[in-house]
């Protein structure tokens, strides 16, 4: 919504700009240009409006632009700034589209701008004009892909830092599995040494080493569950989960007593991995908060697929205990965000309520 809301200012502001350009463009324009008429500035306005779309329908704005701006031409009327709304369309279809996409519709378009010049022109020197003509596409096409790769870049390079700290982590909990268990053995081979030891003469003593036995064992089992929660809840789960899978957890919420509500705005569509699986996290943590810490199960989720992120929204009434009560859940979720890029809140609200709120781009604004 946020981006559609930029888009439309921009699209108002270019607009303005090529109105006003155009009527001091043909103040100054040589006799032999058609005198700027209410069917110019129309053409002219609309070139700029269409801009409203350029990141929902980067093909469309950009091909109807073109055509606009091309009718325009060839009906004479001067050159003006009505030519920067081309500049940000071509740009746009070149930084969200993949080049095969793009370079189709860039050449679909460079051919509408270059009508005008095999209308009007009959002699080698007018159809020269072609090659200024053409840097009204080429430049912005060329920026535009240059910022999409150095975009793709980062998002590598942070889904490389993110794959890091998993492997850290999985590192962190073997570790601690080796310790909780290595412990825990030793200390059992050694109560098991001593009541064999003192079983023969003094079975009293070999019943309390047995006691300990229990105990010990018991301590450990305790401290590896609790090691391997998360291990555990990950292990079972083929392939890597994700937003596709949010119906099993709505599921198995519901079966611990946990009511969800789920609405989705947008149009869903797939997400990168990094982003897919980080979503997931961000619910299925948000939801196990509701089980553990609020005495009313209820869960509203809304997943809103914006043009160039996936926001995710999370409330549930506030009883009045923290959301993680000082736990690792939320500073884990923020983490997380923060490692995307990404904006997070998580808190009681005004109306009575305790909200996670969670905004991960799927890739860079312009």
């Amino acid at each position: 919504m946020r981006s559609l809301i930029w888009d439309a200012v921009l699209a108002v502001v270019v607009t303005l700009v090529g109105i006003a350009g155009t009527v001091g463009a043909d103040h100054w324009a040589a006799a032999s240009h058609r005198p700027l008429d209410p069917g110019g500035l129309i053409l002219a306005a609309a070139a700029g409006l269409v801009l409203v779309l350029r990141r929902r329908q980067p093909v469309l704005t950009l091909l109807v632009g073109a055509a606009l701006i091309s009718t325009y031409l060839v009906l004479g009327y001067t050159y003006g700034p009505i030519m920067l709304a081309l500049v940000i369309a071509v740009y746009t279809v070149a930084r969200h589209r993949p080049l095969a996409t793009s370079v189709p519709t860039a050449f679909a378009a460079l051919g509408l701008l270059l009508i005008r010049v095999f209308t009007s022109s009959t002699t080698l020197a007018d159809l020269i004009g072609v090659i200024p003509g053409s840097a009204w596409v080429v430049v912005p096409f060329a920026v535009g892909v240059v910022v999409r790769q150095q975009r793709e870049a980062a998002s590598r390079a942070r889904a490389e830092v993110l794959r890091q700290r998993v492997d850290d982590e999985r590192l962190r909990i073997a570790q601690e599995v080796h310790d909780v268990v290595g412990h825990g053995l030793a200390a059992i081979k050694m109560q098991a040494e001593v009541a064999l030891h003192v079983l023969p003469k003094k079975p009293e003593q070999a019943e309390v080493a047995l006691e300990a036995i229990s105990r010990t064992s018991s301590d450990a089992l305790d401290e590896l569950r609790a090691t391997l929660a998360v291990v555990r809840r990950s292990a079972a789960q083929s392939p890597a989960p994700g937003l596709a899978r949010l119906d099993d957890l709505r599921q198995r919420m519901s079966e611990a007593g946990v009511q969800v509500q789920l609405a989705t705005t947008g149009e869903p569509r797939e997400l990168p991995a990094v982003v897919d699986l980080t979503a997931y996290r961000i619910l299925q943590e948000s939801l196990t908060n509701v089980l553990r810490h609020s005495s009313d199960k209820r869960a509203a989720v809304t997943i809103d697929y914006a043009a160039d992120a996936v926001v995710i929204t999370v409330a549930n009434p506030f009883t009045g205990a923290p959301g993680d009560s000082g736990g690792l859940g939320i500073p884990g979720m923020r983490q997380r965000i923060a490692s995307l890029g990404g904006e997070f809140t998580a808190g009681p609200t005004g109306d009575g309520r305790f909200e996670v709120h969670a905004r991960l781009p799927i890739e860079g604004n312009p």
